[in-house]
């Protein structure tokens, strides 16, 4: 392969001169292997004057001009072709080179659509406004798929690039893979994996690497924990299956109890207490009862903080004004939002003493944490009882049956969350519109139900015997089976009933889980014919 046939683009001038001055020596050194030395050195010097790196914005630059494809002289048409649906200033352009495929590889930046600068977000507009109008909603890396799927489109020839996982999960898929899933193939996916690095500081990224073309013939493969598997089509999930993707839903497909994000406070600070604040209120402990309550957010639920807050309905304001050190909170919280630019926030400083919202519920709250850790093997989900209430920190179920804790619990709702959630860096982030509404459960029975309720009480009592530890102490995967093992047992019979309930035995692993669950969803989401709505025409006798 000629040198010149290597092409790059790389935005920093040192890092571009160096890859062109590895390309140089690459090539004597094949020279010298195949040539001989002295052949090798006369080919050698002078160094060629032309550079096939270009130092640049790939984003912004035109990667067609910068390595046309290779033809076999056949004028090819661009008119209508790419994907802004744009034409070149010529609508033909001759290739009259030998034949060959062109081949993308790269480690773009990975940037998240809330991390990046003004430039790359004007990158981003650059590339992908015209397409979307989620194009701030994007990650960087997005950009850099789509100026590979169109130069696939006008081309003969496939790329893999590596990429943080976000691009596969949560809401990037529904606002991205549209725009180009139509037109290209992903034609080979490794899942995600740690990727670390020698730099000092180094975290580690979760990455995945994503082969795409737009002529794709023969099988596609998957790989994932050192195994490949190959299959007839790789959705944007990077799982088997047909380009399903997944969209946030108001409601619950499967016709679950409603989720909602917990109490947002916007308070300044001053309804919220420590044991010790709320000891100094100095109030009687039948108020204390009727004015306060245990609040819990996603680390006070896992990590068993105690927290607590001032929670004033309308009905026992002045029992709360008799005291001084209540009326006082609630005076600074009526000037903090009278202070704010939002105009929705200053309208309730005439209701200081409350939060935003005041749900809570009657008997019993199902607790499910915004961000918990990717490690654990199951979702941190918990029961409060009528004295407590959560912030928007966590979503909650009020008031629902119990067998609702053991659907969230299951390892089948954790692998679908982890997929069409998203997650926060390395940690789950749920959603209860893409993850909640959209989860597809099949119709249960009561003998169902009353199975899993059973199951959701075993998970609490073996929870219970090791009290006082806490969620963090039992979900922890490194100590979770030699030190609470009531609690994994309980966990593993609460699967063995539901997923019995879903295909009659236990799923091999994940994979098979989740293609189960994208089957039910297509299924669950897919349109009602119509009825036939026209009247039959009565006959006269």
């Amino acid at each position: 392969i000629n040198i010149e046939n290597f092409r790059g683009i790389e935005i920093r001038h040192f890092a571009a001169e160096v890859a062109r001055l590895a390309l140089v020596i690459a090539e004597y050194q094949c020279n010298v292997l195949y040539l001989g030395d002295q052949q090798a050195n006369l080919l050698f010097l002078p160094l060629k004057k032309e550079n096939w790196i270009t130092c640049g914005n790939a984003l912004r630059l035109d990667w067609l001009s910068l390595c046309p494809p290779m033809g076999t002289g056949v004028k090819v048409r661009y008119e209508g072709l790419d994907l802004w649906g744009e034409t070149y200033d010529q609508t033909e352009m001759d290739f009259e080179n030998a034949g060959g495929e062109t081949y993308i590889c790269g480690n773009p930046p990975y940037i998240g659509d809330k991390k990046q600068d003004k430039l790359q977000k004007k990158d981003i507009e650059f590339v992908l406004a015209t397409q979307t109008k989620r194009w701030r909603s994007l990650d960087y890396i997005c950009g850099f798929f789509f100026k590979a799927a169109n130069y696939l489109l006008l081309t003969n020839g496939s790329a893999g690039l590596v990429s943080t996982n976000s691009i596969c999960q949560g809401q990037q898929v529904p606002y991205f893979w549209p725009l180009i899933i139509k037109d290209i193939e992903i034609i080979f996916a490794h899942t995600s994996f740690k990727w670390s690095n020698l730099a000092s500081h180094n975290a580690g990224v979760m990455v995945v690497i994503i082969g795409m073309s737009s002529k794709s013939e023969g099988e596609k493969v998957i790989y994932s924990n050192n195994a490949a598997r190959v299959v007839k089509n790789i959705s944007p999930y990077l799982i088997s299956g047909k380009n399903l993707i997944v969209a946030s839903s108001r409601n619950s497909i499967s016709g679950l109890h409603q989720m909602i994000l917990g109490n947002v406070p916007k308070e300044g600070g001053n309804l919220l207490l420590t044991k010790t604040e709320l000891e100094d209120l100095e109030i009687s402990d039948n108020d204390k009862k009727i004015l306060t309550k245990r609040i819990y957010g996603s680390s006070e639920f896992i990590k068993s903080n105690q927290r607590y807050c001032l929670w004033i309905e309308d009905e026992n304001l002045s029992q709360a004004n008799s005291y001084e050190s209540i009326k006082t909170r609630i005076e600074k919280v009526r000037k903090f939002r009278l202070l704010s630019v939002d105009s929705a926030l200053r309208e309730m400083a005439s209701s200081s003493h409350k939060f935003r919202e005041m749900n809570i519920g009657k008997n019993k709250t199902i607790i499910i944490p915004r961000v918990s850790s990717e490690s654990r093997y199951y979702l941190p989900v918990g029961l409060l009882d009528q004295g407590c209430t959560i912030t928007d920190a966590a979503y909650a179920l009020y008031d629902p049956d119990l067998f609702y804790l053991s659907l969230l619990v299951s390892r089948l709702h954790l692998v679908w969350i982890a997929t069409v959630c998203g997650k926060l860096k390395t940690d789950f982030r749920y959603s209860n519109t893409l993850g909640w509404n959209t989860f597809p459960v099949p119709t249960l029975t009561s003998q169902n139900k009353t199975d899993l309720t059973r199951s959701a009480e075993n998970i609490l009592l073996a929870r219970e015997h090791y009290f006082p530890a806490t969620i963090a102490d039992m979900y922890d995967p490194k100590r979770m089976d030699k030190e609470y093992p009531k609690v994994r047992e309980a966990h593993q019979r609460n699967d063995e009933i539901l997923e019995r309930i879903y295909i009659g035995r236990r799923f091999k692993n994940d994979t098979e889980r989740l293609e189960k669950l994208f089957e039910m969803y297509t299924q669950m989401t897919a349109p009602k014919p119509l009825e036939n709505t026209k009247k039959k025409r009565k006959t006269q006798p």
